[in-house]
């Protein structure tokens, strides 16, 4: 596969600004508001004589690649009507660009990967297909996805985004660190009690941190999605729904304040280009990390962790994340049916309790949740439980972040400076709020054409 390469302009070009909103929607078969059909290779109807051939375009690599690819041959090997033909395409973002070009192209796969701030972009463009009538065909209980996950691809009454590799971030702690501190063996309750804690945790070699108490990963690794959390548990946030910012709200700067405190008065925190690494090799004491990290960890880890909830300042604040599916409109229309089946599979409850205890990502389903197999598994490695636990407590990201073309990075650009380049923190939120707002003017306009 080519890898097509997109500039930032170019691909909100691309992804709708203005009036080019409906740019890739003339290149889909049909509208994607448009009830598809859901007699041709419905689930259950006479195997094909052939089977349907369906595209799959992911991003996993690592443990996790090897567990979807484990799925889809489960999948292919249980049933004989369809063929999922697995494609990896890179990162999160690279995906969502080689799916933009190939929608130009009409090269597009039938089913994609696309992250939290990716799908919305594709539903803006009107080049994804609901689910609703597809999963009633295929019997599958929308009311069974975890409410906080299923809601969040849910526009105007129809669903667009199915919950499959969600995540939300835990606080991780090194058991073997925090037994030499002498610390409780259990997560912070609040970031004025880690404070108390960090500095036992910081070993030195010379003048030089050995091992820090804490890691802020960087913007290519999403310090923006769990700085979230942070800024609403100062009592903070990036926007409000309708794209009002929020960066240069006096307790959005105080939650930017401690984290560059953190690195620079503190002492006890250090930038990582690869926060999860870095605990693995005992490099840093603790982190917040995504529940997909997990299986990593439990797998390369030589020492014990733990997992705990989100740290609390004024209030506790937890955000969702992670990958959904989404069939796209260059799926023909007779194709759809054996697409929904797939996904049926990939987020049933027997293969959500397999994805999530090989990867550490949600059981996307509440029947998965209670299921003898999980509460087993809750009993054998309580860590994951936490992120379950959590989930209740969890809301959507800010529209800044997750509906404005290239917010994650506007934002985690500028977490960037404020961890690792010591700048002055209210002159750049003001900077990243005022980006914010520009990038936001072309999804005010295009939500009011899709929506009205």
């Amino acid at each position: 596969m080519t890898t097509v390469r997109m500039n930032r302009r170019q691909l909100l070009k691309g992804l709708g600004a203005g009036a080019g909103v409906l740019a890739l929607a003339a290149c889909a078969p049909a509208p994607p508001g448009a009830s598809p059909a859901a007699s041709s290779g419905a689930a259950g109807s006479a195997p094909a004589a052939e089977p349907v051939t369906v595209v799959l375009w992911s991003s996993f690599t690592g443990k996790n690649g090897e567990a979807e690819t484990a799925l889809v041959e489960q999948f292919n090997e249980s049933q004989g009507d369809v063929f999922i033909d697995y494609q990896f395409q890179g990162s999160y973002e690279e995906t969502a660009q080689k799916v933009t070009a190939a929608l130009q192209a009409r090269t597009a796969p039938d089913i994609s990967l696309l992250s939290d701030v990716w799908w919305f972009k594709f539903y803006l463009n009107q080049v994804l297909v609901p689910f609703d009538d597809l999963a009633a065909a295929a019997d599958v209980d929308l009311t069974d996805y975890q409410d906080p996950l299923i809601n969040e691809g849910l526009r105007q009454g129809q669903n667009w985004w199915i919950p499959f590799a969600r995540s939300t971030p835990l606080f991780y702690y090194n058991k073997e660190k925090w037994d030499a501190a002498g610390l409780p063996d259990r997560g912070p309750e609040t970031w004025d009690e880690f404070i108390e804690w960090a500095d036992q945790l910081v070993e030195y070699e010379g003048d030089t941190i050995k091992t820090a108490a804490f890691a802020h990963p960087d913007g290519a690794s999403y310090i923006a999605w769990l700085f979230q959390g942070v800024a609403w548990q100062f009592g903070g946030k990036y926007s409000d729904p309708d794209f009002t910012m929020h960066m240069t709200d006096e307790k959005t700067v105080a939650a930017g304040q401690f984290y560059h405190d953190t690195v620079h008065t503190y002492k006890w925190a250090v930038p990582s280009k690869d926060v999860a690494a870095d605990f693995i090799a005992g490099l840093t004491a603790s982190a917040m990390m995504s529940t997909g990290s997990m299986g990593g960890i439990k797998a390369n880890a030589e020492f014990e962790f733990g997992t705990a909830f989100l740290p609390k300042k004024e209030q506790f604040g937890c955000s969702t994340g992670g990958a959904g599916l989404a069939i796209l409109t260059s799926c023909p229309e007779e194709k759809r049916p054996a697409a929904m089946q797939y996904i049926a599979f990939a987020s049933n409850p027997e293969s959500t309790t397999f994805w999530s205890q090989n990867t550490g990502y949600m059981p996307v389903r509440k029947s998965a949740v209670e299921s003898e197999a999980m509460q087993s598994y809750f009993v054998e490695f309580p860590q994951f439980k936490t992120a379950v636990e959590q989930l209740p407590l969890t809301q959507p990201q800010d529209a800044a972040r997750v509906f404005v073309p290239n917010g994650d990075q506007i934002i985690g650009k500028g977490l960037e400076r404020i961890t690792v380049q010591n700048e002055d923190v209210a002159t750049v939120f003001a900077e990243v709020n005022a980006t914010l707002e520009e990038e936001a003017a072309p999804v005010i306009e295009a939500l009011r054409a899709v929506e009205g």
